[in-house]
């Protein structure tokens, strides 16, 4: 049985010592930092140093309830757009249609219960 590490017939394998000598040592923080740079992801920014874009901004002063209702409906026109063009769709690109216009509908449905709580309450 051959050994999973031999190398097939005619074909060169290279010696790593050379990636190993002192000149060589010294290029690896500017390696690391090149592949740090192109290949580690870019942090996340977080809340602090975000700042919102004032073109659409919801007025601070607007209570939860309108904000729910509000979301509700514009969840159910997006559901009824979604059926509708679903409607014009044939195969796998209505089906996809139909499969967000149910997670538009679902959406739809949290928020209601989230007002009828709050209806109770």
């Amino acid at each position: 049985m051959p050994n999973v590490t031999d190398s097939p017939a005619g074909s060169e394998t290279q010696n790593t010592d050379a990636h190993l000598c002192t000149p060589s040592k010294k290029l690896h923080p500017a390696v690391d930092r090149a592949l740090d740079y192109y290949l580690k992801p870019n942090m996340p920014t977080t809340a602090a140093t975000r700042s919102p874009s004032t073109i659409f901004v919801v007025a601070p002063d607007v209570d939860n309830e309108t904000l729910l209702a509000h979301a509700c409906e514009s969840l159910a026109s997006a559901s009824v757009m979604a059926s509708e063009f679903a409607g014009m769709l044939d195969g796998a690109s209505r089906n996809a249609m139909l499969a967000l216009q149910q997670v538009i509908m679902l959406s739809e449905l949290a928020v209601n219960r989230v007002l009828d709580n709050r209806a109770r309450t």
